[in-house]
């Protein structure tokens, strides 16, 4: 009996389903809206008033506040209500199950996700540093470097969190669901709704510890040129770290 080689698709397959993951985001008109027009709506709503006033090194409360507001906002509703939304259906489909027994593995389903959240989530924070940029003279951070190092380890931290959503969630509707409760709740301690001031003590050192405000806390640190604390870059890694771990505890292909 003669053995029927089995080979693993190459980088054409997977550039082919990255593209079919394109449309399908392209498609989701309020997935692709969303994390793009709401943060956009806050950003003008705060940027008049914040752009007056100057905090350190030329920077504007605009830079300093807003813009990590409004760029954590863009990250967490792609990778804690999208990419789980889009998992879970698939899962619920059978799309997961079929792949696990073709040479395609359903890996590169996530791998796919990921990159295509990526790619969104980079046109988000450029549409929206577009607008506060030549509508209300934003600044740049000071240090750029220390400040594109946060986004990297908030998105991971985000996805991170989205990967718990998809594997605890039985249907796109729960997802979804799930999703933005989690959004809402990680928005709320990490100061979208007030300054993380005005929380309550308690609920203001729990949400520096939880991505979303450990993201902002440390955007912010970065534009303004302040050492970025290391207690916010753990609590990041931290993130990344148990999410991927529960995620992989309870994740299933169907």
């Amino acid at each position: 009996m003669t053995d029927i080689p089995v080979y693993r698709p190459g980088p054409r397959a997977f550039g082919q389903m990255l593209i079919c993951e394109l449309k399908m985001v392209a498609r989701d008109t309020a997935g692709l809206i969303v994390p793009i027009g709401m943060p956009v709506l806050i950003l003008v709503m705060n940027a008049s008033s914040a752009g007056e006033h100057v905090v350190a090194h030329g920077r504007t409360a605009l830079d300093v506040f807003v813009l990590p507001l409004v760029f954590a906002i863009v990250m967490a509703t792609t990778g804690i209500v999208n990419m789980p939304s889009f998992l879970a259906a698939y899962r619920h489909s059978g799309i997961l199950r079929r792949l696990g027994v073709t040479p395609a593995s359903p890996m590169m389903v996530l791998v796919a996700q990921a990159v295509v959240g990526i790619v969104q989530i980079a046109v988000g924070i450029a549409v929206a540093y577009a607008v506060a940029m030549l509508a209300f003279g934003a600044n740049t951070p000071v240090n750029i470097g220390a400040a594109l190092g946060v986004l990297a380890l908030t998105v991971a931290a985000m996805y991170a969190v989205g990967l718990i959503v998809a594997a605890l969630s039985p249907t796109p509707n729960s997802a979804v669901a799930i999703g933005l409760t989690l959004f809402f709740l990680l928005g709320a301690t990490g100061g979208m709704f007030g300054g993380m001031q005005n929380l309550p003590e308690a609920v203001a050192t729990i949400g520096q510890w939880l991505p979303f405000g450990a993201g902002v806390q440390a955007l912010s640190s970065a534009w303004v040129g302040a050492p970025v604390e290391a207690a916010h870059l753990v609590a990041l890694a931290a993130n990344v770290v148990f999410g991927t771990v529960i995620a992989a505890v309870f994740f299933r292909w169907d």
